[in-house]
């Protein structure tokens, strides 16, 4: 047993398939099939009234008047109606940060299209809608940013007019790189850029808020990722003690970043559930979330890599801006995107030097959301197609100066330029086996002889992924959120079934089964006589959620913490009735044995709940219900990792892509569940893909966004989604509970990097590369059409 002081002997042994490691059916997807599952959309309240948000159309603008209807003005709510309530404020440490105000409402200015400037309330939704039109704003426009780059030059409009530039946050990572600039054999230089992204979950945001006039208390039903940072940040919004907040997360249709904020429609609900007396819900529709909330993964890299001629790499020089939009989220903060693409940057490589300054810009569009994989899916873009720049430069294979730059395996744990410790892991083989596994050179032969339009290309990405952060990193931050010991509750029902409770939230990974398994792991109790219950802050210990794929290394060791505990005390009441000493005795199947005798664990809780008298004179008094706390061995996570190998085909006539093969290969440690991991790996895969080739938010100039429906905002569906060959490899982490590693965002990081290198390496021959994600088939052909306009044949 792997780390964190669970002892060998005390997981229960027997292979009943139901344990770590095997592939159990999810508990929570019979619900979901029988169409029981319950999301805030479901929920009715007696008395319930629904909100609608009157939302700017101007990017940047001063707010001059609201004029209520007269008729309805009762039911119309603007910044001056919410008496006392805070606006969000989401800071960080980091010398340097620039504080933003979120108010609930807009107060003097607009800073992005969509903010909310008033919120009504009517029986209906429709008829809330039909409020917020009657609603007349006056607005006095003002030159809006809608580019980073421009926002970031001095003579910028600015969008908080007290800063007097429009940065949030510069950080540095410096380094003299003159000598090796002056002496590099092979120096290689790229300008690239993703796109402005939306998330795209099956549920929209949603939240229902009521007041308990018996508790005094404001129970808030939202779909959260993290229930308990969000009862912090509404408390401290609404001026409320904690204990009068109250957050529940019923099922979450998708999270992925995007519901792992402190929402103005949040604080607005809450306000208003409390002022009228009775509950209100809004829910989300999908113009409001892509139009004016759903905002992620806008980066730009001008990058410079030095390398020897045998393709080794000696330094690296990274200038990084990211847009920021036009507020700092809570409990995230605007900076955290730029300042993980300083640490992360130069991922499984070693380097000599390494040089990075990085910009978090605030602009006239919504606030960035961390989105599956935060920074990684843009670090990884960046950091591969150097490594290719690299290859093409020194007329080496591609995966060859990857093997040439990577981490052995011999020199695990490592600690890298930035001081990321990788905790195990082999990533030369894992590259290795995405490379027979799309047979590179038999691609290669076809490749030589190909002719016509269509054109075949090869492309790899390998990255590690911090997972589990601990304390230190984010303490380092110094954001409002900083997670310590991960807690679980493991009780005992009367009837000998076993009650988990958590506070970190699922919204689609399979928790509800894969921490079933860690119970009966340690217990022997069937996972059909577990329940895992989850978001409710009157229910679960505190815990900062889920994000940062933590949940099986940290919810999954409190667990085994918990049920270890709960193990000792049930092995004292079964070893007495059995009558024999504890140490005598073990677990084993959900009983209590020795020898050929037997005590279910049943009847150990029917004894201690209903017959106490059997008890023996020692027994602990706290019962049959522990609370456990968990960190990591070492509080640095733990690191997967995976290699993308890709086979695409570009039609240079209409600059359609064509994945034709896909071969992945990844390290989660110890899998709690493969079948889950598969799942987790594919459905990221799927929105990689959608990040390579198809997703984008635009901008005008005056900062509009230009897809606002899913008409014009593509997503990839089944038919874009290749068949995946997944392969695994299993290096434990020697700091975590069985050796698990945080894996739920690797299949989203890689796809982007893979694809982007396949399609260039069939342009290569042409003479032609595409530097900006999405690539659309109107890059590839401009791209093209640029080159035959510069005379190249």
């Amino acid at each position: 047993m792997a780390g964190d002081g669970i002892r060998a002997g005390d997981t229960a042994p027997g292979n009943t398939g139901q344990g770590v490691g095997h592939s159990v059916p999810r508990k929570e997807d019979d619900r979901y099939l029988r169409g029981t599952g319950e999301y805030v959309g479901d929920i009715r309240l007696a008395g319930m009234r629904e909100l609608a948000f009157v939302r700017s159309p101007y990017a940047h603008a001063r707010l001059v008047s609201i004029r209520k209807p007269a008729d309805a003005a009762h039911l119309v709510f603007t910044a001056d109606d919410l008496c006392d309530v805070l606006p969000i404020i989401a800071n960080s440490g980091l010398p340097g940060f620039k504080s933003s105000a979120q108010p609930a409402l807009a107060s003097g200015k607009v800073r992005h299209v969509g903010e909310a400037v008033a919120v009504c309330v009517a029986d209906t939704r429709a008829e809330a809608e039909d409020l917020a039109a009657a609603v007349i704003v006056e607005y006095d426009e003002l030159p809006a940013l809608s580019d980073m780059l421009d926002a970031a030059r001095p003579d910028a409009p600015l969008v908080h007019d007290h800063w007097g530039d429009n940065l949030f946050l510069q950080t540095r990572v410096e380094a003299d790189l003159a000598e090796i600039a002056r002496t590099a054999p092979v120096v290689v230089r790229r300008t690239l850029r993703t796109a402005r992204q939306c998330m795209s979950p099956m549920e929209g945001r949603g939240v229902i808020a009521r007041w308990e006039a018996r508790l005094e208390q404001l129970v808030l039903t939202t779909s959260t990722q993290m229930p308990h940072i969000v009862r912090t940040g509404l408390a401290g919004c609404l001026g409320l003690p904690e204990e009068q907040v109250r957050i529940i997360a019923p099922d979450v249709g998708g999270g992925f970043g995007y519901k792992g904020i402190l929402l103005p429609e949040e604080v607005c609900a809450g306000f208003l559930a409390r002022h009228l007396g009775h509950p209100v819900r809004w829910i989300e529709d999908r113009r409001e979330q892509l139009a004016g909330n759903a905002n992620c993964r806008e980066h730009h890299y001008d990058l410079t890599a030095y390398a020897d001629a045998d393709g080794r790499l000696i330094a690296l020089d990274a200038d990084a801006s990211v847009d920021a939009g036009a507020y700092s989220i809570y409990p995230f903060s605007a900076c955290l995107e730029a300042a993980q693409v300083a640490s992360i940057l130069p991922g499984p490589y070693r380097m000599d030097a390494y040089r990075c300054v990085t910009r978090s810009v605030a602009t006239n569009k919504a606030g960035i959301v961390p989105y599956r994989g935060v920074a990684r899916a843009g670090v990884c873009y960046a950091m591969e197609t150097m490594m290719d720049a690299i290859a093409a430069e020194t007329g080496l294979a591609p995966h060859l100066v990857r093997l040439r730059n990577l981490v052995p395996a011999d020199a695990m744990p490592f600690d890298n330029i930035t001081n990321k410790h990788f905790d195990s892991g082999d990533y030369p083989e894992a590259l290795r086996r995405v490379v027979a596994a799309i047979d590179v050179e038999g691609v290669r032969r076809r490749q030589a002889v190909q002719d016509g339009p269509v054109r075949l290309g090869i492309g790899f990405a390998i990255f590690c992924e911090q997972g589990a952060h601990g304390t230190s990193v984010y303490h380092g931050w110094g954001i409002p959120m900083v997670p310590g010991f991960e807690q679980a509750v493991a009780r005992l029902t009367p009837d000998g079934g076993l009650e988990l409770r958590v506070g970190i939230q699922s919204h689609g990974q399979g928790l509800e089964t894969t921490l079933a398994q860690v119970g009966h792991e340690i217990l022997g109790i069937s996972i059909e006589r577990i329940r895992v219950v989850h978001g409710d802050t009157a229910l679960t210990p505190y815990s900062t959620g889920t994000w940062g794929s933590r949940c099986m290394v940290m919810a999954g060791g409190a667990v085994a913490t918990a049920c270890r505990e709960l193990g000792e005390r049930i092995l004292a009441i079964g070893a007495h009735l059995l009558q024999v000493a504890p140490d005598a005795a073990r677990i084993e199947r959900g009983q209590v044995v020795c020898g050929a005798r037997t005590v279910s664990i049943s009847e150990v809780a029917r004894t201690w709940y209903l017959r106490p008298q059997e008890l023996p004179a020692d027994v602990c008094s706290g019962g049959l219900e522990i609370t456990g706390g968990y960190k990591t061995l070492r509080d640095t996570g733990t690191f997967s990792y995976a290699a993308h190998a890709v086979v695409v085909s570009v039609d240079t006539e209409l600059g359609d892509v064509a994945i034709l093969d896909y071969a992945i290969c990844e390290d989660g440690g110890v899998l709690v569940n493969p079948m889950i991991v598969d799942g987790q790996v594919h459905g990221g895969v799927a929105q990689g893909i959608g990040t390579a080739l198809y997703e984008e938010m635009p901008f005008d100039s005056a900062g509009q966004p230009l897809a606002t429906t899913l008409a014009d905002y593509m997503l990839p569906g089944a038919t874009e989604v290749p068949a995946l060959r997944v392969d695994h490899m299993v290096t434990p982490s020697p700091y975590s509970a069985f050796g698990q590693k945080g894996i739920g965002e690797g299949g989203a990081i890689g796809p982007p990097a893979a694809i982007a290198n396949a399609v260039n390496d069939a342009l290569r021959p042409l003479g032609v590369s595409v530097d900006r994600l999405p690539i659309t088939p109107h890059r590839i052909v401009q791209a093209l059409m640029d080159r035959c306009d510069r005379g190249v044949s």
